[in-house]
């Protein structure tokens, strides 16, 4: 069971980066997914929010307008679309998973990704 991030990396204020997370070993559909960030020496936060059919979303209001989160049951992949990006969006962005319906472990993380915003 596990929790894979990818697409962190470097990019320039106002640049895009995509992260993707792929889910393995349960039942991505019955969970709710999530996008976590945290910065050096602060808490970890929520910036994303997908139900597990995909159908609500929430947004951190740091982050409303500029980053979409999605996901693709039939692959067991949820993504975040960050674009505008800024300075303060530094961090390392973690994937959650939640369950919602059926049996199972209650939640995952990932290991995390790294987004550096830099000139």
């Amino acid at each position: 069971v596990q929790l894979v991030e990818s697409g962190g990396g470097l990019a320039q204020p106002g640049g895009s980066l995509r992260l993707s997370c792929a889910a393995s070993g349960f039942t991505f559909s019955g969970y709710a997914m999530s996008w976590y960030r945290q910065a050096p020496g602060k808490e970890r936060l929520l910036v994303a929010y997908i139900a597990d059919a995909g159908g609500r979303t929430n947004y951190a209001d740091s982050v409303k307008g500029r980053f979409t989160i999605s996901r693709d049951n039939a692959k067991n992949m949820v993504y975040l679309q960050m674009n505008s990006l800024q300075p303060e969006d530094t961090a390392v962005y973690f994937c959650y998973a939640r369950r919602v319906r059926g049996l199972g472990r209650l939640d995952y993380w990932g290991q995390g990704t790294q987004v550096t915003v830099s000139s």
